[in-house]
């Protein structure tokens, strides 16, 4: 079976692949309830296929809020009702010290709460304000984070454990260009998205350093379309928003949307 699997995803996943069958397996067979750390939408997206052939499983995903990037898995036998499975999530609010105001970004909380010596696997999603930051956190690691984060890039700062209903909701920014491109080549948008040279863009894809979607793609050539999400390991990540064309010269206009 796991080989029949395996060919349907890249060799990196595999490891996953297999906690995911793990996973199944204690719910379908030793009628366990199995509670996953956060998993990324890829992760997401290979659960539900492995959870899909199994019948005597079900599953519920959960972000603690209803667009979260980031969810947490619930796995429970068939007879029972995912929903009625706790999946905990706490709401980790942190803000400076003395209510300085806060110029820190995604990565300065995401570098600061990682420095503690935790996976990134028990933070969910990050709501930045210009105040502070709503971190989606592993309910069992709140205590631990609330005890020992006490700077974020060199700001004091204070923090507080609250419950899912009071979370304040940040929707992603993006920052819209748009580009003309020959064709919608991975790597003909991203260097136009990224802004550094074709050339010096193919090396880290070759490498193993872009992710479309969230899968792992080294394939320079693939093609993209309207929705995907293509991220770049130290240069950021960007959602194709629309695709226009061709222009006159036979072009391409792409919008496309870079997270802030």
């Amino acid at each position: 079976m796991k080989q029949e699997l395996y060919v349907h995803f890249h060799p990196e996943e595999r490891p996953f692949v297999d906690r995911a069958l793990e996973w199944a397996e204690r719910a379908a067979v030793r009628h366990a309830q199995v509670v996953t750390d956060f998993l990324d939408p890829r992760q997401q997206f290979i659960l539900q296929s492995i959870a899909g052939r199994e019948p005597d499983v079900r599953l519920r995903l959960d972000g603690g809020w209803p667009e979260a990037e980031r969810k947490r898995a619930v796995i429970v036998p068939a007879y029972r009702d995912p929903e009625d499975v706790h999946c905990g999530i706490a709401v980790l609010a942190v803000e400076a010290s003395g209510g300085k105001f806060l110029e820190l970004d995604h990565g300065d909380y995401l570098g600061a709460l990682l420095g503690l010596g935790i996976k990134r696997d028990v933070i969910g999603d990050l709501h930045v304000r210009n105040d502070g930051c709503h971190c989606l956190v592993a309910e069992e690691m709140a205590g631990y984070l609330h005890t020992h984060l006490t700077q974020v890039h060199r700001v004091p700062v204070r923090t507080e454990i609250l419950p899912l209903e009071r979370l304040k909701v940040v929707q992603p920014e993006m920052e819209e260009t748009v580009i003309t491109v020959a064709s919608l080549r991975l790597d003909g948008v991203a260097s136009d998205a990224f802004r550094i040279s074709r050339s010096k863009i193919m090396d880290p894809i070759r490498a193993g350093r872009c992710r479309v979607n969230w899968k792992t793609e080294e394939d320079p050539s693939v093609r993209l379309g309207e929705g995907d999400v293509v991220s770049l390991k130290g240069f950021g990540r960007f959602k194709i928003l629309k695709v226009d064309g061709p222009t006159k010269s036979g072009r391409l206009r792409v919008t496309v949307g870079k997270f802030i």
